[in-house]
């Protein structure tokens, strides 16, 4: 994850190889390099590596789910 200071505050996510902006109004501890959880483009909370890499082995058990959530 990147962080852009903008108002409200964003940053860039890698959802797996697919970046998207999110915004971060609800997660202000998040820094560059944090894992968050997203859900309608906005972090919700932030995870630890490992909770991110279970979440992610979750997303990929489902065909599609990454890309089809990200309307990609």
């Amino acid at each position: 994850m990147s962080v852009e200071e903008d108002f409200p505050r964003g940053g860039i996510v890698d959802f797996d190889g697919l970046r998207r902006p999110v915004c971060l109004a609800y997660t202000p501890e998040a820094a560059v390099g944090d894992h968050v959880i997203v859900h309608v483009g906005f972090a919700i909370s932030v995870v630890d590596e490992e909770e991110a890499a279970r979440t992610l082995r979750v997303l990929r058990a489902m065909p599609d789910a990454i890309e089809t959530e990200l309307g990609s």
